[in-house]
C-alpha cells in the first residue's frame, strides 16, 4: 500500500518538513534508506545518516533541527520510536488476515471456535478449548484440553499450550514456547526425588507477549500468572507459581525460580536470575546478569551478582578498578614498615 506524507502525519498529528505529497510503500532503517521508504530517527548516534539517507520521508523528534540541508521530508512528533510502532502497527493489520480450518489440522468435536479463526496444518485442537474471535493458530501448535483462549491472539508454528491453561484476548505466543509444562516440583526421599503433581495452570492475561522458546511453568495449586501487558523475549523461564505485573517486560534468558511476585513496569535485563519466594515492587529496573537473591522494593535499580543498589554498585566500581594499584601499594608500604621496625630495633 502507499501512504503520502500528509496521510501519515495526520495519522500520528505531525509537522511536515519538506513535501507533504511524498509517498512511501514500505520501511527502512534510516542508514539504509531507499526512495519509497520511510525511515525514523530517534537515536542521535544515527543523526549523521539523515543527510545521505535515500528514504523519502524520515520521523523525527520535535526538537530536531538540521545542520545541513536534507533531501528527505521530515514529520516532526513527539516521539519518533513510538509514532514508528504505531504505523507498523497500521501496516501490519492492513495484511490480509487466514481463516478457515485446514483440512489437516485436528480439531476436537468438543472445541468451540470463534468468528474469522484460522487453524493451521497439523495443528492439534484438543477437548472443550474455546477459541475467541479473529485469534490465528499456525501450523504444528498444540493446544490441550480445556484450554480457553480469547480474541484476536497469534499463536505461531510449534508453540505449545497444555491443558486448562486460560489464554487473554490480544495474546502472541511464539515458535517453541511452552506455557503450562509441569513447575520442577519434587521431594527428595531416600530412594531419589519423588515427583509432586503440578495441578494448577497458567494464566495469561490481555496483550502478554511469550517470545520463542519461553516456558512459562504451571503452579503446583492455583495459578501461574502473567498480568496484562507483560512482554516476555525469547528463551525466558517463568517457573511454577510466578506472578508477574502488568507491563513488565523481561529481555532474553531471564530465569525466575518458582513463587516469586514482581510488581509492575518493572524492567529486566538479559540474564537477570531471581531466587524463589521474592517479592519484587512495581518500577524495579535490574540491569543484565544480575543475581537477586532478596527482596526489592519499589523503584529501585539493581545490578551486579549478588545484585544491589546501581548507585552504590557504580562506586565500588570504581574502587574495583583501582584494586591493582592499590594492592601495590599496600605492598610497598607494608616493605616501609618492615623497614621502620628494624629501624627501631636498632
Amino acid at each position: 500500500m502507499e501512504f503520502s506524507a500528509k496521510q501519515i502525519a495526520t495519522f500520528i498529528q505531525g509537522e511536515i518538513i519538506g513535501n507533504e505529497n511524498a509517498t512511501v510503500t514500505t520501511f527502512a532503517k534510516i542508514e539504509e534508506g531507499m526512495p519509497g521508504a520511510i525511515s525514523f530517527l530517534s537515536n542521535p548516534k544515527y543523526t549523521p545518516y539523515i543527510y545521505t539517507t535515500q528514504s523519502s520521508i524520515v520521523l523525527v523528534n520535535k526538537d530536531f533541527t538540521p545542520e545541513h540541508e536534507v533531501q528527505a521530508t521530515l514529520i516532526k512528533v513527539d516521539n519518533a520510536y513510538e509514532s514508528l510502532a504505531k504505523l507498523l502497527t497500521l501496516y501490519e493489520a492492513s495484511k490480509p488476515k487466514k481463516q478457515g480450518v485446514d483440512p489437516l489440522a485436528y480439531v476436537a468435536p468438543t472445541a468451540k471456535l470463534g468468528e474469522n479463526v484460522y487453524i493451521g496444518p497439523f495443528a492439534y485442537i484438543g477437548e472443550n478449548v474455546e477459541v475467541g474471535n479473529d485469534t490465528l493458530i499456525y501450523p504444528h501448535t498444540y493446544i490441550g484440553d480445556g484450554v480457553k483462549m480469547g480474541k484476536s491472539c497469534t499463536v505461531y508454528p510449534n508453540a505449545s499450550i497444555y491443558h486448562d491453561c486460560r489464554i487473554g484476548n490480544e495474546c502472541t505466543i511464539h515458535s517453541g514456547a511452552v506455557i503450562g509444562a509441569d513447575g520442577f516440583g519434587f521431594a527428595p526421599t531416600a530412594e531419589g526425588y519423588t515427583k509432586i503433581p503440578q495441578i494448577g495452570i497458567v494464566i495469561l492475561e490481555d496483550k502478554v507477549d511469550i517470545g520463542a522458546n519461553t516456558c512459562v511453568d504451571r503452579a503446583t495449586m492455583g495459578a501461574t500468572i502473567i498480568h496484562s501487558g507483560a512482554k516476555l523475549d525469547n528463551l525466558i523461564q517463568i517457573a511454577h507459581n510466578n506472578e508477574i505485573g502488568s507491563h513488565t517486560v523481561m529481555a532474553a534468558q531471564v530465569g525466575i525460580a518458582g513463587s516469586t511476585k514482581v510488581g509492575e513496569w518493572c524492567m529486566f535485563g538479559g540474564q537477570v536470575g531471581l531466587a524463589g519466594h521474592l517479592n519484587i515492587g512495581d518500577k524495579v529496573n535490574f540491569a543484565a546478569q544480575s543475581g537477586v537473591m532478596n527482596n526489592v522494593n519499589t523503584g529501585s535499580s539493581f545490578l551486579g551478582s549478588p545484585a544491589y543498589d546501581a548507585k552504590q554498585f557504580a562506586k565500588s566500581y570504581v574502587v574495583y578498578k583501582k584494586l591493582p594499584d592499590m594492592y601495590s601499594e599496600v605492598n610497598a608500604l607494608r616493605k616501609e614498615i618492615e623497614e621502620l621496625k628494624k629501624l627501631i630495633k636498632k
